[in-house]
């Protein structure tokens, strides 16, 4: 069944979560699971097979209302997975970038939110306090973060369950200013989880912080809110930047805050679910195994323990999940929010105006491989761009090209036949070091130490940039110019054939090296004078 068009508005803003699973279901995004369904063994492989087994375009959203565990417990709770990111269509939506808006649409909109952030506001109530557990509601065996059907992703793998979608709420302890972040986090009991707090991330440098002073870092783990806010605490923005006001910037008016109830920590006053607790900073402990987002397992590493303080949320909550591994939903969500972030620093932030658009390929895991495409003014330009973007993250960015403006950067055949043919390594590449790994298991074998697998030893990982873009005048593509493929197109319809999806390039063009003999015999071999052309070229003959 076809979807009903997208209305989007000009400044979404969905409230919560549950407003834009309504806006999901409306236009035939959304499929609702009443069937009992194993949190453990079935919820996620089901989910798995959208990603495994369907396009981008056909993928949707599952929100399952009917969860139970292998001992056969109901949850007073239901579960959403997709419903951020399961499609680049549904990303669109929750950014409120119309389906048929021009290409650079979604990051203009990231632009516009990061250039304007609107700051939060903070009321007395919502929502979210709906339902307070402290004390033994959050440390009886049964209790705590247990009561919530967190699913097991890689059944068969992973560790145990963990959380794939919180959004981490931590504060700076020197300027106090907060940061948002998608952080996963292991189930360990009903009050003690594990997180990530890896150094090359915000919530690392409030860990270290913290830790120099020896105090616990404060922290406040919100599950579903509005969509402007997961994709805030997915994308990449500057460290002194505020995601609930880029947040804001995207939904076009101030994020709703209220106080947590046992830590100085603010957070989405109509979020479903909120653990509020503590990361003691002296000490660690290993967490995983974990399907990653590289595609492969991650093994246990040492990591941060968080301690349940307070759990609040609505009644009848939805926990949020995310899918890992290439290619998923978190695949998606990162790939659009970082291509945006990108484009926002090289194009403006860089001043390179012509930049035209930043692509992360999601079999990268959406981090590892960037193009990016340009209509280049001078030489130096391919260059200012892959230094400036191999310099924004140190785990993102492994292989970095610059491509010409006729090649698709969505397109790994056009990319690899611009990496053939418009470059040379010994000229054209350049590799540097010193980056942190990100959890790539190319880095160090299996039982490496924890610092070792993060920065091998001398200069930790690498990456290589490359100009892929032409240094001089080329022959034109070798396909029949456009008014013939344009006509030829018509008479393929006209004949029934299959419906076409032209790749770039799908016509010949001149990239400037083409002389006007040349564009003469070509005339001349249509009009079936190729004697005449024959006769031309005899005269150029020469003695061997």
């Amino acid at each position: 069944m076809a979807k009903p068009a997208l209305k989007a508005k000009t400044h979404p803003h969905f409230r919560d979560l549950r407003d834009f699973i309504d806006l999901l279901e409306e236009t035939g995004n959304l499929y609702r699971i009443g069937d009992r369904i194993d949190k453990n063994s079935e919820l996620m492989p089901l989910v798995r097979w959208q990603y495994q087994g369907l396009p981008d375009g056909q993928r949707k959203a599952f929100l399952f209302e009917n969860v139970t565990d292998p001992q056969g417990r109901d949850y007073d709770c239901r579960v959403a997975v997709g419903a951020l990111g399961a499609s680049r269509e549904i990303y669109k939506m929750a950014l409120g970038v119309a389906e048929d808006n021009h290409a650079g649409a979604v990051a203009e909109r990231w632009n516009h939110a990061l250039s304007r952030p609107i700051p939060p506001r903070i009321v007395k109530s919502g929502p979210v306090k709906e339902v307070i557990l402290k004390g033994r509601a959050v440390s009886r065996p049964d209790g705590g973060v247990l009561r919530f059907p967190v699913p097991i992703s890689n059944p068969g793998f992973d560790g145990g369950p963990f959380l794939t979608a919180p959004y981490v709420v931590t504060k700076d302890p020197e300027t106090g200013v907060a940061n948002v972040g998608t952080y996963r986090c292991m189930i360990k009991g009903p009050d003690k989880l594990g997180v990530s707090v890896s150094p090359a991330q915000h919530i690392g440098i409030h860990f270290h912080k913290c830790k120099e002073k020896k105090v616990p870092l404060q922290a406040a783990i919100v599950l579903g809110c509005a969509p402007a806010i997961g994709l805030a605490s997915v994308a990449k923005v500057g460290y002194d930047r505020n995601e609930y006001a880029v947040a804001g910037g995207i939904a076009g008016e101030a994020i709703a805050l209220v106080k947590c109830e046992s830590v100085d920590l603010e957070v989405p006053a109509r979020a479903e679910i909120v653990i509020e607790g503590e990361i003691p900073t002296g000490v660690m402990e290993p967490e995983g195994p974990f399907g990653e987002f590289t595609g492969y397992m991650g093994g246990q590493l040492m990591n941060g323990i968080f301690l349940v303080k307070c759990i609040t949320h609505r009644k009848d909550p939805i926990l949020q999940m995310f899918t890992e591994g290439v290619p998923s939903e978190s695949g998606v969500m990162r790939k659009m929010g970082y291509e945006s972030t990108l484009y926002k620093l090289l194009k403006y932030d860089c001043n390179i105006p012509s930049v035209l658009n930043v692509t992360l390929h999601e079999s990268s895991g959406s981090r590892k491989f960037v193009v990016i495409r340009m209509k280049k003014t001078n030489p130096a330009q391919p260059w200012q761009a892959l230094q400036a973007a191999v310099a924004l993250d140190p785990s993102h960015g492994k292989i970095l090209v610059t491509v010409d403006e006729d090649i698709d950067s969505e397109d790994a055949d056009s990319v690899n036949w611009a990496l053939s043919f418009r470059m040379q390594p010994h000229r054209d590449v350049k590799i540097t070091t010193h980056k942190f790994a990100g959890l790539d298991p190319s880095a160090a074998p299996p039982g490496s130490s924890h610092t070792e697998a993060r920065f091998p030893s001398p200069s930790g990982c690498s990456a290589i940039m490359i100009d892929a873009t032409r240094k001089w005048p080329y022959p034109p593509v070798a396909l029949p110019s456009k008014k013939y493929m344009e006509a030829a197109r018509a008479k393929w319809e006209k004949l029934g054939l299959p419906p076409l999806k032209p790749k770039m390039p799908w016509y010949g063009y001149s990239l400037g090296h083409w002389d006007e003999e040349d564009v003469e015999n070509a005339e001349s071999a249509l009009r079936g004078d190729y004697q005449q052309v024959a006769e031309r070229l005899q005269k150029k003959a020469i003695k061997i």
